[in-house]
């Protein structure tokens, strides 16, 4: 349960050990815990998402009257990136335990992230109603602000936090996304930079290396390189979770315009690996990103499409948690890589991917920058109607973006060039 608490509020390292030594004592339990144990143990410590399915499923089985390992179950497919059965499985928790905020909590993200707006708002508003308000609830309440262009409707759960440790760090976190989204970087870095602050004064070391390294990530797409490695080095500092090593990796990945971070990357790509060798998210999906992107920068688009066929089952996957470096970065790469080797409606498809799932993708900084990837794929294959459309949509959503961006004075200059 320990490890359970700590998984939640986004520490997943202390979550892991704790649950590690639950595993090793597991004999001396009830078989209902055991189930609770060994399925966590797979789905949080090895990484192992199969073993941890099967634990669900079986628990589930063997007690049907069980919520938390529908729950859970319904969890471990957003991992996959299965959110139909994911939705299927929350809802059976939610019949079976209609009282329990975490459940209520994620049948707004199952919605969420199979687009059902409508949906999540009334699923939150029921939830709510019944007075069953909770940190992640109010987090899936910005994210729907979000999508629907309410400012004022953001603003109002960046308030509530306020002073609440587990959740003020995460609405700064959320703000300093959804800033950089429309170009204002300035802004986003004081939000990343207050988040962090927030979570080291909540002795929430993970999460405070997490919001470096979404920095930092942020920078390296923006183009601004010397930033992204100071963050990434500065999130490594703190912290060897496994989604920080892959954030601060893939930022140094994207901005390695040097030989030596391409090094750095490498180490870093065979240390999750040494550390992970059953994790399914490190197999199939931070590790042949890191490693297609490295192709990238060796100007070898062929390898970097070949080593991405590996992540195809995982293109979809996310999680539930407070930051998330997995959604549609595959993808992403991808779509880079089809627009290095000429491929242009092969690329365009991998960004309308992105652009498609706004409920997964939400405020990350790519889903911005599937525009500006949907112009230059179209730019390439000569459809320039369609390519000036979508950089019109990118300039506009940049319009009052920080001049001095590298990427924007990039679109812009490709943009002049179609007129």
């Amino acid at each position: 349960s320990l490890g359970t608490s700590y998984y939640n509020i986004g520490e997943k390292e202390q979550g892991a050990q704790s649950t590690a030594k639950a595993y090793e004592l597991r004999v001396r339990v009830s078989e209902r815990e055991r189930f609770y144990i060994e399925s966590h143990y797979h789905a949080w410590v090895t990484g192992n998402l199969e073993k941890g399915r099967q634990g669900y499923e079986l628990w589930a089985q063997t007690y049907p009257r069980d919520w938390v390992a529908h729950n859970n179950l319904g969890v471990t497919y957003f991992n996959f990136g299965q959110y139909d059965p994911a939705l299927q499985e929350i809802s059976a928790a939610l019949q079976l335990n209609p009282g329990d905020r975490l459940v209520n909590a994620n049948i707004v993200n199952a919605h969420l992230y199979l687009n059902h707006l409508e949906d999540a708002k009334a699923a939150a508003r029921q939830a709510q109603a019944k007075g069953l308000d909770s940190p992640f609830l109010r987090t899936l309440l910005y994210q729907i602000a979000f999508l629907e262009n309410d400012t004022g409707g953001m603003a109002k759960q960046v308030v509530w936090s306020a002073g609440k440790p587990d959740v003020e760090d995460v609405l700064l976190a959320q703000e300093a996304d959804t800033a950089a989204y429309s170009g204002h970087l300035s802004k986003a870095r004081e939000f990343s930079d207050q988040a962090a602050a927030a979570a080291t004064q909540a002795h929430h070391k993970e999460a405070a290396a997490a919001y470096q390294a979404e920095a930092a990530l942020r920078e390296a797409l923006f183009g601004n390189t010397a930033e992204a490695r100071q963050r990434a080095v500065a999130a490594l500092g703190l912290s060897s979770a496994r989604e920080v090593m892959y954030g601060a990796a893939l930022a140094l990945a994207i901005a390695g315009d040097t030989s030596a971070v391409q090094v750095q990357v490498e180490k870093l790509a065979d240390d999750l690996a040494k550390r992970f060798p059953e994790d399914t998210l490190v197999g199939f999906n931070y590790l042949p990103t890191l490693h297609a992107q490295l192709a990238l920068n060796r100007k070898n688009a062929v390898d970097a499409l070949k080593i991405l066929q590996t992540a195809s089952p995982c293109d979809l996957s996310t999680t539930a948690t407070h930051f998330n470096f997995i959604g549609f970065y595959p993808v992403f790469v991808r779509g880079e890589a089809y627009l290095a080797a000429h491929r242009g409606s092969e690329a365009a498809s991998e960004f309308q991917k992105i652009v498609d799932h706004r409920g997964i993708v939400a405020n990350l900084p790519i889903g911005a920058l599937a525009q500006l990837g949907l112009a230059r794929a179209y730019a390439l294959d000569k459809q320039t109607d369609k390519a000036r459309s979508a950089y019109g949509n990118f300039l506009s959503l940049w319009h009052e973006a920080d001049t001095d961006i590298p990427i924007l004075k990039e679109a812009k200059a490709e943009f002049a060039k179609l007129q």
